[in-house]
């Protein structure tokens, strides 16, 4: 197996036709099937179901193609670094964020990337935290801002800032009052969630009270809209940050009220793979994060404590 046979299952993988495949690589079709013909013979298993209208990826093919995709991305990155050294700020990088990252330091990222690395192309994916890790874990991106992930052998997570969790509600769910409540106190109210798993485990470093509220939750959603109509609908409470409810707070249609004995806090993580060895690229985005992100927890716009 080598980059050229990898490169030619690619395309016969994305365009799932040999012809197209072969207009794409600039090679006749004879070559693409023999170079996939071989690629089977040496995994001992089809790579794909011939078709009379093209060609459909099996089990293994699919697995083989999340592979070279990772393989192909970290060859042309050696490349690129050995033979450019640290000016090699060009290529592609992805990172992924959890909405609170995106909501607090996402344009400032996108606004520095274009003025001062032209050459490099940023994506930028926002999800739930437990689905961006997911993300990271399927190499879909390069750097991802989570919240409390699991310990894992093949995650290096670095702690970044933690983050105090209030209830939020509408004054008719948990009251005008902006005093603390106690624990006790919210979890007797109906209570929205994030679905159960790494969804849910982003909330709180604690997995005790959290069991609590899971155990008592009125809706488990995965949509940050979904959560937010909810609230202001008045059917029920959330576990949050001052941060995922900054707009509604200002308008003055949500309270937050610090939840209490005990204080409930969560961790954010910046997280790359152990395995994929740090590009120039990466290490410079990661500072960059890290530093928007003390710049915003310094102005009190990302009500925060920096690790």
């Amino acid at each position: 197996m080598d980059s050229r046979q990898l490169r030619y299952f690619i395309a016969v993988y994305e365009q799932r036709n040999l012809s197209r495949a072969a207009d794409q690589t600039n090679v006749a079709q004879s070559a693409i099937s023999h170079h996939i013909a071989n690629l089977e013979a040496e995994f001992a298993t089809p790579l794909f179901e011939r078709k009379p209208r093209g060609m459909e990826p099996t089990a293994a093919g699919e697995r083989l193609y999340e592979h070279a995709r990772v393989i192909l991305r970290a060859m042309s990155d050696a490349e690129r670094e050995v033979r450019q050294g640290a000016q090699a700020m060009t290529g592609e990088i992805s990172i992924g964020m959890a909405n609170s990252g995106v909501k607090a330091i996402g344009v400032p990222l996108m606004q520095t990337v274009l003025a001062k690395y032209p050459d490099l192309r940023l994506s930028l994916t926002e999800s739930l935290s437990g689905a961006t890790l997911m993300h990271l874990m399927a190499s879909q991106v390069d750097l991802a801002l989570v919240y409390n992930p699991p310990a894992d052998k093949d995650l290096v997570a670095e702690p970044v800032l933690e983050e105090q969790m209030f209830c939020v509600g509408t004054p008719k769910v948990i009251g005008r009052s902006k005093a603390p409540i106690a624990f006790d106190d919210m979890a007797r109210l109906p209570t929205i969630l994030l679905g159960q798993g790494l969804s849910s485990r982003a909330l709180l470093d604690d997995p005790v009270p959290l069991k609590r509220l899971e155990a008592n939750a009125v809706l488990h959603l995965n949509s940050l809209s979904a959560i937010t109509g909810a609230l202001l609908a008045g059917l029920g409470c959330a576990l949050a940050t001052r941060l995922f409810v900054r707009e509604q707070l200002k308008a003055g249609t949500l309270v937050a009220r610090e939840v209490v004995k005990p204080k409930l806090t969560r961790t954010l993580y910046i997280c790359r793979l152990r395995n994929r060895p740090a590009t120039y690229v990466m290490e410079e985005m990661q500072r960059l994060m890290l530093r928007l992100i003390a710049e915003q927890v310094g102005r009190g716009a990302w009500d925060a404590k920096l690790l």
